[in-house]
C-alpha cells in the first residue's frame, strides 16, 4: 500500500469575507481509508471538502492532495485525478447518462466541443453504468432521471478517471428511504471492492454512514472536535457535544442509528 497519504491537511484555517469557517483543522487520509465528516449544518464540512477536492485554497496552513500541495500545483489538472460527487451538479443540457459519465474524463459539466472519447473510454463508461445499476437507463436523459439515478450517474462519472480519492458531498440529499439505502449499499460495495481507493463522505446524519466507514471527523463551529477510527470517535458523549443535543447511539450490522434524549433505563 502506498505510504504517502492521499490527503494531508495541516493546521488549516479558512476565512471567507472576514468570517472564520475552519480553524486549526488537521487531517490525514491514507489509501483504503473511508472517512466521514460529521457535524451540524454550518460546521464547515463542505468547506473542508472543497479544500480536499482542490476547489479552494486554505487561508492558513497547508493542504496536500495526492502528494501535491495546493498553491504549488495546477489546481485544474489536480482535480482531474479526484472523483468528486456533488448532488447539486449544475448540468443544464439534456445529456444522456453515458454522456454525463464521460464528462468525468474531461472534468467538465458539459461535453467538451469536438472532444470524442476512445472506444475503450466508452466501454469503461458502459461498465460503470452497469456497475451502478443503470444499464437499462443508458439512453435516458438527465432531466428524466430520478434523484437516486442522478446520484448513481454522478458516482459513475467520478470513477471514470480511476481516481485514488473519492469525495462525496451529502450524496443522499433529496433521496427517499429506498433511494438512500440503495445508495449506501452501493457506496459500501465500492469501498470493499476498490481496495486502494480512499474516500471522504460529508453528512450530518449518522444513519447515512456506510458500514465500511473506517474513520470519522466530528466538526463543530469550524473546529475538529474529535478525529480517528469510527468506533472511537462515535461515542454518545462526543456526538452529543458535536450536535449540542443529547443523542443515544446504537449500531447493528455495521449501520449506526440515533435517537435523541436519554436511553431507556438511564
Amino acid at each position: 500500500m502506498n505510504a504517502t497519504p492521499v490527503l494531508q491537511v495541516n493546521d488549516v484555517d479558512f476565512v471567507r469575507d472576514g468570517n472564520p469557517i475552519l480553524r486549526d483543522v488537521s487531517l490525514t487520509v491514507r489509501a483504503g481509508e473511508h472517512w466521514a465528516l460529521l457535524g451540524a449544518n454550518g460546521a464547515g464540512k463542505s468547506t473542508l471538502l472543497s479544500l480536499l477536492g482542490a476547489l479552494a485554497h486554505p487561508t492558513r496552513g497547508t493542504v496536500e492532495v495526492l502528494g501535491h500541495e495546493l498553491g504549488r500545483v495546477d489546481m485544474r489538472q489536480l482535480r482531474s485525478y479526484v472523483g468528486h460527487v456533488d448532488p447539486r451538479h449544475a448540468l443544464r443540457s439534456p445529456l444522456k447518462v453515458q454522456d454525463v459519465v464521460l464528462t468525468g474524463l474531461t472534468n467538465t459539466i458539459e461535453r467538451v466541443p469536438r472532444w470524442n472519447p476512445t472506444t475503450e473510454q466508452v466501454a469503461m463508461a458502459d461498465r460503470l453504468i452497469g456497475l451502478l445499476g443503470l444499464a437499462d437507463r443508458h439512453e435516458a436523459r438527465w432531466p428524466t432521471l430520478s434523484q437516486g439515478e442522478r446520484g448513481r450517474t454522478l458516482i459513475a462519472r467520478a470513477l471514470m478517471p480511476s481516481p485514488r480519492l473519492l469525495l462525496l458531498d451529502e450524496p443522499a440529499t433529496g433521496l427517499d428511504v429506498a433511494g438512500r439505502e440503495q445508495l449506501i449499499e452501493l457506496i459500501d460495495t465500492l469501498q470493499h471492492t476498490c481496495r486502494d481507493l480512499a474516500s471522504v463522505l460529508v453528512t450530518h446524519r449518522l444513519e447515512e454512514l456506510p458500514p465500511g466507514t473506517t474513520h470519522v471527523m466530528l466538526l463543530r463551529d469550524g473546529r475538529c472536535l474529535a478525529s480517528g477510527p469510527a468506533d472511537e470517535v462515535l461515542t454518545r458523549d462526543q456526538v452529543s457535544k458535536c450536535f449540542d443535543h443529547p443523542i443515544h447511539l446504537s449500531r447493528a450490522d455495521g449501520r449506526w442509528s440515533v435517537r435523541t434524549g436519554r436511553p431507556v433505563g438511564n
